[in-house]
């Protein structure tokens, strides 16, 4: 690693659809780090293909347990990367407190990708067979709802705030400063 290499992990969380993965791999491809994302790690570590299916087979709760515990690797992991969290992931039992310790201690740079529930519509597709309903409703229905309950704690654990824009180069470069001076 030269000097210019990132000391901690860079973190991003917000709902479903905010962009997470895909400004992820942006900024590890600019940064010269590995992108992860959590979702994969948690399907990998329950041995599923989709996380509708983890929900049919084991429940909510075990993904949870598996999400938290995937989170801990991940964050554990050497060289720093960039990690995007599942859009629960923080609502994971135990995940908010491990998540809050790794910004105490300097391992993490936690950023929440902050876009109002119409915006997450807009993105959204209502019809993604792999993505159970978190409210037992219709996927789009259920964003305001979700937005309602999670932002508070969202912007509870973030460092900063971010609302990503319509172009992956510029909420890159935005991130990446971010994370330089975290």
């Amino acid at each position: 690693m030269n000097d210019d290499a990132p000391t901690t992990h860079l973190v991003l969380m917000g709902l479903r659809a905010c962009g997470k993965s895909t400004l992820a791999r942006a900024i590890a491809e600019r940064a010269g780090v590995v992108a992860r994302d959590l979702d994969p790690m948690v399907l990998e570590r329950m041995g599923v293909s989709t996380v509708r299916e983890a929900w049919e087979r084991d429940g909510e709760a075990a993904f949870r347990h598996a999400e938290t515990e995937a989170l801990r690797e991940a964050i554990a992991a050497e060289p720093p990367s960039v990690l995007a969290l599942g859009g629960g992931t923080p609502t994971a039992p135990g995940a908010d407190d491990v998540l809050r310790e790794a910004v105490r201690d300097g391992v993490i740079t936690l950023v929440y990708l902050r876009l109002s529930p119409e915006a997450l519509r807009e993105r959204m597709h209502a019809d993604d067979p792999d993505r159970p309903s978190l409210t037992g409703g219709d996927a789009l229905d259920e964003i305001a709802r979700v937005f309602e309950v999670r932002d508070p704690l969202y912007r509870a654990l973030a460092e900063f705030e971010h609302a990503p824009e319509c172009s992956v180069e510029r909420d890159a470069s935005k991130l990446m400063a971010l994370w330089a001076s975290g």
